[in-house]
């Protein structure tokens, strides 16, 4: 990837496809170059970095299974050995919601949501810390959910709130370098995770919102297009629900 002086470069984790693809979209009319993570669909993850090049910005791919602090690693030091440099880092990526009761959870559920959403998400940031630019954006993506718990989801829920500590903390520990740590919770967005609820969950959450709508994918990037830019210089450890005024 050719940068020059000017050029910022964005890492979105889980851009292959919903949400991730329209922040990465969002951010290349934005002007960013973007590294385009995916897991295990490559091709999803090349048909993105395509569109990004429609737009006349530079992207490639990069994959890493984010349970695997290893991998995590690697895909850190490729970043650094071909773009030599990170401006924006949106933790996007994450194991869905596990609709199962508490009663019912087993150690596998448990272990594998975590292993991404907890632990991925902590070593994750600390290689973003270590490589990012002053001046640079973490951004994470969250979940209304821990606003607003949710019967069946105790997993996920616990495993996204971990995230109000880590960018409250981390904030305070790089924001002498100008960077700003912020989180976003988007509420029930189609597509994305949501896609897959029950129409009758679906319809609730839609008339939970005084727009008597569930939100879309625009919606959640363009907050994290403000939040990935200059304008957003003062803004910094904050938690920012994006949920269309839902009251769950």
């Amino acid at each position: 990837m050719e940068n020059s002086e000017a050029t910022k470069v964005a890492l979105v984790t889980g851009a292959s496809g919903g949400i991730g693809r329209h922040i990465a979209l969002r951010l290349a009319e934005d002007g960013y170059n973007l590294v385009v993570h995916y897991n295990t669909n490559e091709s999803t993850a090349q048909a993105v970095v395509s569109e990004i090049q429609s737009l006349g910005r530079a992207a490639y791919a990069v994959q890493a299974d984010l349970s695997s602090v290893e991998e995590i690693r690697a895909m850190f030091a490729t970043i650094k050995k071909i773009s030599q440099r990170l401006d924006a880092f949106i933790n996007n990526a994450g194991v869905p919601a596990q609709g199962v009761p508490m009663s019912e959870t087993d150690e596998e559920i448990f272990d594998r949501v975590f292993a991404t959403n907890t632990k991925g998400t902590f070593f994750a940031l600390s290689e973003a810390a270590n490589l990012l630019s002053d001046g640079g954006r973490i951004i994470n993506m969250s979940s209304s959910t821990t606003y607003f718990p949710t019967a069946n989801l105790a997993v996920y829920t616990a495993s996204k709130a971990a995230l109000k500590t880590y960018t409250e903390v981390l904030a305070k520990e790089i924001g002498s370098r100008d960077i700003t740590v912020n989180t976003v919770s988007p509420g029930p967005t189609v597509p994305g995770m949501f896609e897959w609820a029950p129409e009758e969950l679906r319809s609730e959450a839609a008339a939970s919102s005084p727009f008597n709508r569930l939100g879309t994918p625009d919606d959640i990037s363009g907050v994290i297009s403000f939040l990935a830019s200059d304008d957003a210089r003062w803004v910094s450890g904050q938690q920012i629900l994006v949920n269309g005024g839902a009251s769950i």
